[in-house]
C-alpha cells in the first residue's frame, strides 16, 4: 500500500491494490502501460516492495531469492520489482459510515473501538469543500500537504490502539486539518491528553474550526485536546511522556527528541525515508531501551522546516 503525497507529483493518489497470490516474472514494459481514463478500476504497475493490507500477501523484506521458480512461489517470498496491479475505487463512497464499513469488510479495520471512532469523527468536516471526503485517497489540503487517505488513518489507528486507551496521552505531529487528533482525542477521552503540532499557523486555525464542528468540540473546549503552531521534528516537550505519537509526514530519520518523548511503554508511528519509505513503529519497552520495525512501504509528504515546505507553493 502506498500513501501519495502533496509535493510529490508523480504519486498523486492513494490506490487499494489487489495482489494475486502468484505473480508472473517482473516485465518492464508493463511500466509503458497506459490506463484508459474512463476505466473505473485503474491501472498502475508499480514496485511490488510493498505491504497491502487488501490481499493476504506481503512482500517479506528477508526475502533475496531470484529464482526462475519465483512465479510459483507465494507472493510474501517473491524478489522485489514484480509486476503488479494497483486499483483504487473512484466515487464508490459517499458517506461515513459506509467508508468505514468499506474499511471493515476489508480488513484495514479490526477493532469495535477504531470502527467507533471513525464513525464520530465524521471525516467530511475536515476534507476542503469539493474534494470527495470519503473516497479512499488522499486529498490536498494546500500548502503542499494532504490530508491521509483512510485506510492509512485507520492503519495507524489500529497501531496505537493500545497506546490510546482512557487517560493516556498522544502527540500528532504533522496534524493538517485535525482529523485524527480529533480521533486520537475521542479514544483517550476528557481524562487524556492530545495535542497536534502543526508548522503551518493557516492550517492550525482551519483545524481548530474543524474540530469544532466535530464530536471532539467538547474536549477541545474543555482543554484536554490542542493544537499548537510549533516544528513538529522537535516535538511538544510539554506533554511528554506520551503513550502514542503519529506523525504525519517522511522523516529522513526518526528524530531523536521525539525518541525521547515517547514514554516507557510507548508507541510510535512514523513514515521514514526519502526516495523508498516505511512506516515504522517505534516501541519503547519499560527498561527504556527502543526497538523499531517496518510496518508497511508508503509515499508520504516530507518531514521537513515550513520554509522547505512552502518553497515552492
Amino acid at each position: 500500500m502506498f500513501e501519495s503525497g502533496g509535493s510529490h507529483g508523480g504519486l498523486k493518489k492513494c490506490l487499494q491494490l489487489h495482489i494475486p497470490s502468484a505473480l508472473p516474472p517482473w516485465n518492464p514494459a508493463l511500466l509503458s502501460t497506459v490506463p484508459s481514463p474512463s476505466s473505473r478500476l485503474r491501472f498502475c504497475p508499480l514496485f511490488s516492495a510493498i505491504s497491502n493490507p487488501l490481499s493476504p500477501h506481503s512482500l517479506s523484506s528477508s526475502s533475496s531469492s531470484s529464482s526462475s521458480e519465483d512465479h510459483l512461489r507465494p507472493f510474501s517470498e517473491i524478489q522485489p520489482f514484480l509486476g503488479m496491479e494497483r486499483f483504487w475505487t473512484d466515487g464508490l463512497i459517499d458517506r461515513n459510515k459506509a467508508m468505514v464499513e468499506y474499511l471493515k469488510q476489508h480488513g484495514i479495520i479490526k477493532s469495535r473501538e477504531v470502527a467507533e471512532v471513525m464513525e464520530a469523527i465524521d471525516r467530511g468536516l475536515f476534507v476542503p469543500a469539493g474534494c470527495p471526503p470519503y473516497v479512499d485517497r488522499p486529498v490536498q489540503i494546500g500548502y503542499n500537504a494532504t490530508i491521509s487517505a483512510p485506510h492509512m488513518h485507520a492503519s495507524c489507528l489500529e497501531l496505537l490502539e493500545k497506546q490510546l486507551l482512557p487517560g493516556m496521552s498522544a502527540l500528532d505531529v504533522g496534524s493538517g486539518t485535525g482529523y485524527l487528533t480529533a480521533c486520537f482525542a475521542l479514544m483517550v477521552g476528557p481524562q487524556g491528553h492530545v495535542v497536534g503540532v502543526e508548522h503551518i499557523p493557516e492550517l492550525v486555525t482551519s483545524s481548530v474550526e474543524n474540530i469544532k464542528k466535530s464530536s471532539a468540540a467538547s474536549l477541545s473546549k474543555e482543554g484536554s485536546l490542542s493544537i499548537h503552531v510549533a516544528d513538529g521534528r522537535l516535538g511538544w516537550p510539554e506533554l511528554a511522556p506520551c503513550d502514542a505519537i503519529h506523525v504525519g509526514a517522511a522523516a529522513p530519520e526518526i528524530p531523536q527528541p521525539l525518541i525521547d518523548q515517547l514514554k516507557p511503554g510507548g508507541r510510535m508511528v512514523i513514515p521514514v525515508g526519502t526516495v523508498f519509505q516505511n512506516l515504522k513503529v517505534v516501541d519503547k519497552k519499560l527498561d527504556g531501551s527502543v526497538s523499531v520495525r517496518n510496518e508497511i512501504c508508503v509515499w508520504y509528504v516530507p518531514f521537513t522546516s515550513r520554509a522547505t515546505q512552502l518553497h515552492d507553493y
